[in-house]
């Protein structure tokens, strides 16, 4: 049976009455709409479990938004010696970049400039870790047409690929590769939709009040209603808030804060600036290329004690630990008055009570269960979301006696992928003439966008490259209810203020035409 991968208000409240009113129990219930929720369901669904996935708000709203939007391969743990993750991380990625989402990722050049910011040590150390990079990026099978191999650029090439570069005895640079998402909210949304087409439950708006082993009580924030979902086992997936459900479990936030900056105040670049911190061969800040015509620069690594706020906050601190090292390394240093934008998010590192520095502590993730009988998945890295997802449901099957099928998500491309089976009969030609922006942020689901029945599709809002259509497609297929998921994780133009105060009129007029049309549900 083939089902729609469109979500919108209607579906959405289609699907909540037929589990709430349902007289059997689903077979899996997963709560949290970040990516190791939907990775799951997509998961789950796909082995033909009758699965339902719950968010308290939009799909991505965690910390899945806040990464630096980077598949990473894994090279750091190679220096800390944690060569299962390495491997792991680069094996994942290769599947992201060429088979799961090639149209989400690419290739991106990681320019480490040989200057005077770094020492000889540093820059020995480097160069051994890029070519450790290779030969982990060969022993995952990724080819070298996905991700190239490790080189030196000259000072000019350097120059090319990071202009803002210190040309202080500037000698060239090691460049390494590594996968970008083009968003990560995106790819949240993407897997999410991917599995609504299988036929899972997506229901945003839907709050968890509390979870067993069978069923979860839940309140649809909607439209105030409270019921109970049944279940043959119930995963929790909530991240840093997974001891909101289970007591138990021990989370330990670290705070990863990035700064963005007109991308023209940097000349453009074309590569990621990597530098490594003073005295370090493991940790590095970085000058990423971002879409809007922005760049990120990231990335602190901090405990964050205390409640777990829905939005973390950006400390001054932060910004001035950003600021101080990666000026280091740049020609014209970069000030407060530079930055146009910051966004913060919490990393759900599992604590072990060991203590020591939040960089140190594993990105290793665990499946815990309740004294009640429900599972909690945590801690875990993005790029590792499907291998995660695969061996914490293997695990919650065996233990729960549901039968099912074996995991498929190792060669299951997502919504967009040209080799989706909805889009296979859609060729490049499809894609010629629409706008490319468009093209990199949907793939072959391009021209569906376009077709978009609101005036003036593919009209750009004012000063952006976001169309018009994108906004009507995030109500009638991404399952947005608001300016704000619109603006904070379907088109990421919120990471500015500037930019969104700008286009916030114009969606809210387009909002409001579409509902009218399609009888959507708009909350504030």
């Amino acid at each position: 049976m083939k089902f729609s991968a469109a979500l919108n208000s209607s579906r959405r409240r289609n699907d909540l009455d037929e589990v709430m009113n349902a007289n059997e129990p689903v077979d899996l219930v997963i709560i949290g709409g970040g990516i190791t929720g939907v990775g799951t369901a997509l998961d789950a669904v796909t082995r033909g479990l009758n699965t339902v996935l719950i968010e308290k708000h939009d799909l991505g709203f965690g910390t899945s938004r806040w990464s630096s939007k980077l598949a990473h391969g894994g090279l750091r743990y190679l220096a800390k010696m944690d060569f299962q993750i390495a491997h792991n991380s680069a094996v994942e990625r290769g599947i992201l970049m060429t088979r799961t989402a090639p149209h989400l990722i690419h290739s991106l050049p990681q320019v480490t400039a040989l200057g005077a910011d770094t020492n000889l040590f540093q820059k020995s150390a480097m160069r051994l870790g890029f070519i450790a990079g290779d030969l982990l990026r060969i022993s995952a099978g990724t080819s070298s047409r996905a991700l190239p191999h490790s080189h030196y650029a000259s000072p000019k090439q350097t120059l090319a690929l990071c202009p803002a570069v210190s040309r202080d005895r500037l000698r060239g640079a090691w460049v390494n590769y590594d996968g970008q998402m083009v968003d990560d909210a995106r790819i949240v949304s993407a897997i999410a939709r991917t599995a609504a087409g299988y036929g899972a439950k997506i229901l945003t708006r839907v709050e968890a009040l509390r979870m067993s082993a069978h069923e979860v009580q839940v309140r649809d924030t909607v439209r105030g209603q409270t019921g109970v979902i049944p279940a043959r086992a119930v995963i929790n997936a909530t991240g840093v808030w997974a001891a909101g459900l289970d007591t138990d479990i021990h989370i330990r936030p670290s705070r990863g804060t990035h700064l963005i900056f007109s991308a023209e105040r940097l000349g453009n670049p074309r590569g990621s600036l990597t530098v490594p911190l003073p005295g370090s061969i493991s940790r590095y800040l970085f000058i990423l290329p971002a879409p809007h015509h922005r760049v990120y620069l990231g990335l602190t690594d901090e405990d964050n004690p205390g409640p777990i706020p829905d939005v973390p906050e950006t400390p001054d601190a932060d910004i001035d630990f950003l600021l101080r090292n990666i000026n280091l390394a740049l020609e014209q240093p970069l000030s407060r008055d530079d930055v146009i934008g910051t966004f913060t998010g919490l990393r759900p590192l599992i604590d072990s009570g060991e203590g020591g520095a939040t960089a140190d502590v594993s990105r290793k993730h665990a499946l815990i269960r309740s004294c009640e009988g429900a599972f909690s998945v945590v801690g875990g890295k993005y790029t590792e979301y499907r291998l995660m997802a695969e061996q914490c449901l293997d695990r919650v099957l065996a233990a729960s006696g549901i039968r099912a099928g074996a995991c498929r998500t190792r060669d299951l491309p997502i919504i967009g992928a040209h080799r989706h089976p909805d889009f296979r009969g859609v060729s490049r030609d499809a894609l010629v003439g629409l706008p490319k922006p468009l093209v990199r942020r949907f793939g072959r689901e391009a021209p569906l966008v376009a077709q978009a029945e609101i005036a003036r599709p593919l009209e750009y809002l004012d000063g952006t490259d976001v169309t018009r259509a994108e906004v009507a497609f995030a109500l009638t297929h991404e399952g947005a209810m608001n300016v704000a998921d619109i603006l904070q994780r379907r088109t990421r133009l919120g990471l500015v203020k500037d930019d969104a105060s700008r286009v916030d009129a114009e969606i809210q007029e387009i909002i409001a035409e579409i509902a009218e049309k399609e009888n959507c549900d708009v909350i504030a």
